[in-house]
């Protein structure tokens, strides 16, 4: 099996699918892996570094897509690329179909096996799959930091002979794995933290960490459903949910949002009217930006400052800014996916698998499962 690692082309993206230490493994695994030249240059992985793990370096983008069996990559390639792609071949990553489902015709045109690996199921035997898990501790982390450097102010109480300086105030809201660890980075940095969640049962984990929970009244498990996440709460409740939250909001000099559900609009947890209430200087970092933001003035990719200077950040690729290690967590997940569907140097399935069910997109030139029937009715190349 000839399997394929080309660069991303996707603006900004710096991470590299596979990193020379996974290569042994997809080697004993029956592949010889072959690497587009400087595909993991803008990670830290060099041309020399593959090889010297057994891997082959390619130059040519066109000849690495078309005679490879296997591709693996971490953000979708251009339909260009996707009708380079070997017939009958297959193709793994992060692949985002609802985000733009045109790429379906061409991937069941050419009767390509598509694997997305953002719809690794939250389950046991998964979690060291679970690219999204990976991919949002590395988020968490760095939006705690990037919110620490952007604020006019230090985080931590300081005790000085001139004087004594107040910690900062965070609230972290959501408190899923990205809003975990941005709720541990805001503590370790000095900074006075309390963190809100629909879901009652991260109480514990969030006090662990030495946060204040902080309570709206419509918390209750039925707000999640069976893969871990929150559901959209009834319009009552999001109205008490804004009536709370918004003093804690004014009160904050920083603010982490994390809830984003893949494929769903993000819901607005911060209006325009809080914004408007915070102090000069406050910072939102808005890991919701991919889904429109959980702050209405949320803008992707963009910083927004308001008349009343605070600062509103949307990014929506924050593990690229760690491309080295986001790269060496992605890979190992990559590579652990293939332990379960390639044998002997073959692809093969079991389509009762509930990883391999949940991940496959298309197969033998049809959709599979009814949300990429949907997708591809409505697609077009």
């Amino acid at each position: 099996m000839r399997i394929a690692v080309p660069a991303e082309t996707a603006p900004f993206e710096t991470r590299v699918a596979i990193v020379p230490r996974s290569v042994g493994r997809l080697t004993a695994a029956g592949g010889s892996v072959v690497v587009q030249a400087g595909a993991g240059a803008a990670a830290g992985f060099t041309d020399e570094a593959y090889i010297e793990a057994g891997a082959s370096i390619e130059p040519n983008r066109k000849e690495l897509l078309s005679t490879a069996d296997l591709t693996i990559v971490v953000r979708r390639p251009s339909a260009d690329d996707l009708r380079l792609l070997k017939p009958g071949s297959a193709i793994i990553g992060m692949l985002d179909p609802a985000g733009d489902p045109g790429p379906l015709l061409i991937l069941t045109e050419r009767q390509i096996s598509a694997f997305r690996m953002e719809a690794i199921p939250r389950i046991s035997r998964a979690q060291d799959m679970d690219v999204l898990s990976s991919m949002a501790t590395l988020a968490g982390y760095h939006a705690g930091v990037l919110a620490a450097y952007r604020l006019p102010r230090i985080f931590p109480l300081l005790m000085t002979a001139a004087g004594t300086i107040t910690p900062a105030r965070a609230l972290v809201l959501g408190a899923g794995v990205a809003g975990l660890q941005a709720i541990a980075t805001c503590k370790r940095l000095g900074a006075v933290v309390e963190a809100y969640d629909v879901r009652p049962a991260v109480r514990e984990q969030v006090e662990s960490l030495g946060a204040r929970f902080v309570d709206v009244g419509v918390e209750s498990e039925e707000h999640q459903d069976a893969g871990g996440y929150a559901k959209e709460l009834s319009a009552d409740a999001q109205e008490r949910e804004h009536e709370v939250l918004g003093q804690h909001v004014m009160d904050a000099d920083v603010v982490i949002t994390t809830a984003l559900i893949p494929g769903r609009p993000a819901p607005v947890l911060i209006t325009r009217d809080m914004v408007a209430g915070m102090r000069h200087g406050s910072v939102i970092v808005d890991l919701a930006a991919p889904g429109g933001g959980n702050c209405e003035l949320t803008k992707p990719d963009e910083e927004v400052t308001t008349q009343g200077g605070v600062l509103v950040l949307g990014p929506t690729n924050l593990p690229a800014a760690l491309p080295g290690q986001a790269s060496q967590l992605y890979s190992n997940n990559v590579t652990r996916f293939l332990t379960l569907v390639v044998k002997n140097g073959q692809i093969t399935l079991d389509f009762n698998d509930a990883v391999v069910a949940a991940t496959l997109m298309t197969h033998d030139g049809l959709p599979r499962g009814e949300q990429m029937l949907r997708l591809l009715e409505g697609a077009t190349s």
